[in-house]
């Protein structure tokens, strides 16, 4: 009797207007992704293209950004440091409650910032493709940026009293907006109240403040004292979210949680147990393989310490791996690719500080190999010291797994042969990691598991997309801001006048990249602080390419820097480990990348010597 009144317990049915809010954000992402094919199709078959296409996915982009940033909000999941969870209980009751008073009233000034936006291009009547004008898909900012400032007072407090103390701040915001606008009195204007405000802003960050509420607050605040506009922040979110290359970042992000939703994982752990599991310490050489491998296309997201985290941890413990090396290295390999193609981070900081994406790629091969090839070695000593019974190599059995997972594993040829081969743009390229993970694990595999997932993981991914490009975007009207202000040209003539050895100049940059790797995303960080290293790397005579991966490879490293590091708390969510129970099982690898990242600082022939080479052959 007890089975039969267990399967009678309906399924918990999220709200209506809940599914259809995850029913608009899977449409729009899938609209994103078949686009780009049909124009890539049509392209190749017609040697034209259909008119307005790439607008139209660009402003899909804006779309999907802004509504996975409400499902993000609604699920509570909006990045944010987390410090505040090291707080008692109810001081931590009495922080929730500030940060989400203080992004209340951003999320009005934004919403309303976005509504003069949307009536200068009312004005300007410029349309985007098949007669739709640019104003009506520019309405989802200030719409759904209300529904993210609603949806964080409610998360703020326990009850309606709470609830009301929490959105007075909102209120206020709205009022002040009505009743001066842009045209507000000097003295709000005058560095001691902008100081305040920019002190409310930081503190609240730490004390976990959603970051694209930090940064849209700052940008906000330093226009507001300028007397710039504060259409000016919307107006660049816009600019960069709708942006040519832009909608390669949820499109390369779904085709990772396409690929995880199946049995990709699991395939590709079986090719890497095959070839490398008989080496000591083979399941730690297979962990960081496997995750190197999978973290390249989802451009540590953390997508594969979420994914193939719980499907490796079984396999290190039944090897007799201990626990906390274990839960180190799941830790570690989580952003272990980022140096690989078709990655992410790399392409994005291709574009923002114009360097060659091709030679980003030719010149982190050598270094991103030497990472894993570090973290791979620890593993081998551990098994070694652990001495763990190891399966022999069997050549039929490791041909046998290549062959199963075949089509997984063809995946990085077809993306970059698409790119280079001139057949794809990159956004297109994108959107065949899509379709070729749907057509992989539905058609081809036919994962039953894929079936009743792929939803839920197109929802996902939404919610994790959305969170990025909202930060994204309202980074950009920061940067904007440092640039129009100069900051970057007086940090050079600071650093020129104060530092003069170009090896002191690199310490000090390995020191920074570090701590704003630990503070904040790392797209964030590209759009935010390449702007400023830039003309000081110039400066030193430190090649570009050169400069660009010692970036990337310090933001690799600051993944894992407490006590704001983002894999930490993944790592610590995924596997319900405490946080500084993982911080500990890190320790041992943030030495070794450590050692690796200087090493790929100070001897720059690691990166150019590859990329001497590639120029040398055209």
């Amino acid at each position: 009797m007890e089975p039969a009144a267990a399967a009678i317990v309906p399924r918990e049915v999220p709200p209506l207007h809940h599914r259809a809010e995850n029913l608009l954000a899977t449409v729009l992402l899938g609209l994103m992704a078949v686009l780009p094919l049909i124009e890539m199709v049509t392209r190749r078959l017609r040697h034209e293209g259909i008119p307005g296409t790439p607008l139209l996915v660009q402003h899909l982009t804006l779309c999907v950004a802004f509504v996975g940033a409400a499902v993000a909000a609604r699920e509570e999941r909006l990045l944010a440091l987390s410090t505040g969870t090291f707080l008692p209980e109810r001081a931590r009751t009495v922080v929730k409650a500030l940060t989400a008073a203080v992004a209340g009233a951003v999320c009005v000034l934004f919403m309303m910032a976005s509504v003069d936006l949307i009536q200068a291009e009312r004005e300007a009547g410029e349309l985007v493709a098949l007669g739709i004008p640019v104003w009506a898909v520019v309405v989802v900012m200030p719409v759904f940026t209300a529904l993210v400032g609603v949806r964080l007072v409610m998360h703020g407090g326990g009850n309606w009293k709470v609830r009301a103390l929490v959105a007075l701040p909102a209120a206020l915001a709205l009022v002040g907006w009505f009743v001066t606008g842009d045209a507000a009195p000097d003295w709000l204007r005058a560095v001691p109240v902008i100081t305040v405000g920019a002190v409310i802003l930081v503190v609240a960050t730490g004390l976990g403040l959603p970051m694209f509420t930090a940064l849209a607050g700052l940008a906000l605040l330093f226009f507001f004292k300028d007397a710039t506009p504060l259409a000016s922040v919307p107006v660049e979110t816009y600019r960069l979210t709708a942006s040519p290359l832009f909608p390669a970042i949820p499109l390369f992000t779904l085709g990772g949680y396409l690929l995880s939703a199946g049995g990709a994982s699991a395939r590709l752990v079986g090719v890497f147990q095959a070839w490398f599991g008989w080496l000591p310490g083979g399941a730690a050489v297979v962990t960081t393989l496997a995750f190197a491998f999978f973290t390249s296309f989802t451009g540590a997201s953390g997508v594969t310490i979420l994914s193939m985290g719980g499907l490796l941890m079984p396999v290190l413990l039944r090897t007799h791996f201990p626990e906390r090396f274990s839960l180190g290295l799941l830790t570690t390999s989580g952003s272990i690719g980022l140096l690989f193609p078709p990655s992410l981070p790399v392409i994005l900081y291709g574009v923002s500080a114009q360097v060659p994406m091709d030679k980003l790629f030719v010149g982190g091969l050598v270094p991103g190999l030497l990472l894993v090839g570090a973290v791979a070695a620890y593993g081998v000593v551990t098994g070694v010291r652990i001495k763990h019974e190891r399966p022999r190599f069997n050549g039929k059995q490791a041909l046998r797994a290549a062959w199963v997972a075949k089509w997984e594993l063809l995946l990085p040829v077809v993306v970059l042969a698409g790119i280079f081969g001139g057949f794809a743009t990159l956004v297109e390229a994108a959107a065949i990691t899509v379709a070729y993970g749907l057509v992989v694990e539905l058609v081809i595999q036919r994962d039953a598991t894929f079936r009743k997932n792929a939803p839920r993981a197109l929802v996902e991914c939404a919610t994790l997309v959305g969170g990025v490009l909202l930060i994204l975007g309202v980074a950009m009207g920061f940067t904007n801001y440092l640039l129009d202000a100069q900051i970057p040209m007086r940090g050079l003539a600071w650093v020129q006048q104060h530092v003069e050895s170009r090896w002191v100049f690199l310490l000090i940059l390995n020191l920074l990249l570090i701590v704003v790797g630990a503070a904040m995303d790392i797209y964030s960080a590209i759009l935010v602080v390449v702007p400023l290293i830039t003309p000081m790397g110039a400066a030193f005579g430190i090649d570009p390419v050169h400069l660009g991966i010692i970036f990337l490879a310090n933001l690799e490293l600051g993944y894992l820097v407490p006590p704001m590091g983002e894999n930490l708390f993944l790592s610590s969510y995924r596997f319900n480990r405490p946080i500084t129970e993982v911080f500990r099982a890190t320790a041992p690898f943030v030495l070794i990348i450590l050692a690796v990242v200087l090493l790929i600082t100070y001897v720059p022939a690691m990166t150019l010597t590859l990329v001497g080479w590639w120029e040398a052959r055209g």
